[in-house]
Formats: C-alpha cells, structure tokens, sequence
C-alpha cells in the first residue's frame, strides 16, 4: 500500500457545471426534503461535496469505455455525475433500498441517460448472481462502510484486472491497513491511496484497490458476519 497527494484541476479548477449536472443536483435536494438521500442541504456546498467529488474520480482513474457498478449509490453519487461527464461508462447503480433506486430510475429516464441499470438489492447478495459476479471493470463507493468491509461487499463484482475505487476522508491509512489481509483473500492486490483537495481546507482520499483474481466462492458473507469480523 502506499500513499500520494494529487492535483485535479479538471474539477475543481476552473468548474462549470453542465445543464445536465445542475438538472441532476436539483433534483437530489429536492427529492432530499422528502426521502434522505444527503446530509447536505445547501446547494453551494452539495456542488463541492458531491458534484466535484463525485467528478474527482474521473481525473483520478481511467473510466471512458468501462463498465462501473455504483455501490450503495443512494442518491446516484458518483455513478450520476461519472456518467453526465461520460456518456461513454456504462453504469449499473445499485442501493438495497426500493425507494432510492426508484428516484434514481426517475432521474436517469429524465436526463435521457443510456446504458444505465438500476437496481435494488443488498450488495452481499447481488454479488452471488449471474452477470455480476467478476463482472464490472470498475466497482464505485462512497463511503457506505468501514474499508475491510466496504472491500468484501465490493470487490465480488469487479472482474479481475479491474479495481474498486472507494471514496474515502483524506485519514483512511488505518482503514487501508486494516483491510490488507481481507482484500489478499477477497483476490486484490495492494491497495494506493490517491489524496485530493477539493478546497483549501477539504482533503479527500481515492483507495484504489486492484483485482488480480476471482473472488473465491465463500465471499461475500452474510452483512453480520462480515461486520463481526471488523
């Protein structure tokens, strides 16, 4: 595992949000009134928190052409905004609550997003199911859960030479060192941490987590047990 800082520039240098994007963010705070899709209120800092983030990852990690799964994806971030800025991913959005992804479905229609699929299902049991299992080049997460954890939920669906990229706070060496011995039996690789400020005082982390072979049968495990073992 090792660590780096990186520059994004493009965003958040010189950001300008695409009709598309602000459709996008209108909706998620709107619909956020009624079901709880962020903590974030005000659009100014949901711009920063969600839309330059989510946008961070395309900077960090070759995404054009590639097929990403959005895990826990919630509101749609990041798998919205990758695929507003690259029409090219194709992108399966997945969250275990029907509500959600029914929002989610909405807005994709609304947008005229092609070759997006959304599903609602828990991601420990979706990733036992054919067409999803070593499936995707690139699985995405935003947070959702502690790193050992979040890599066995994950890693299932990426196929091998793929990578899971997780969104985590600018102080997740711990998470990352934690997670080594469960991503080695999950068939990942060492783990890179990729560091970026989306303001002077706002400092995120990109763990990019490559797959270097299958994922054994036994993986995932029911949330319980995978959580018992944190």
């Amino acid at each position: 595992m090792f660590s780096q800082k990186q520059s994004i520039d493009d965003p958040p240098g010189a950001f300008v949000m695409s009709g598309a994007m602000r459709t996008y963010l209108g909706r998620l705070l709107a619909q956020n009134r009624t079901l709880n899709l962020t903590a974030v209120r005000n659009e100014e800092e949901a711009v920063v928190r969600h839309i330059r983030d989510a946008l961070a990852l395309s900077a960090l990690y070759p995404l054009a052409g590639k097929s990403v799964i959005d895990i826990g994806s919630g509101g749609g971030l990041p798998g919205i905004p990758l695929k507003i800025r690259d029409p090219s991913i194709r992108l399966t959005l997945l969250d275990a609550t029907a509500k959600k992804v029914d929002f989610l479905r909405k807005v994709c229609d609304e947008l005229g997003l092609a070759d997006v699929a959304c599903v609602a299902a828990r991601a420990e049991e979706q990733a036992r199911r054919p067409g999803f299992r070593d499936a995707y080049d690139v699985a995405v997460a935003r947070g959702v859960a502690f790193l050992p954890a979040l890599c066995e939920l994950c890693l299932p669906f990426v196929k091998p030479g793929g990578a899971l990229l997780a969104m985590k706070g600018g102080d997740c060496d711990d998470e990352a060192a934690a997670a080594a011995e469960r991503i080695e039996a999950l068939g990942g690789g060492a783990a890179k941490i990729l560091r970026y400020a989306l303001t002077p005082e706002i400092t995120h982390a990109l763990v990019i987590v490559p797959k270097r072979r299958p994922t054994p049968p036994a993986y995932p495990r029911r949330w319980a047990k995978i959580l018992g073992d944190r």
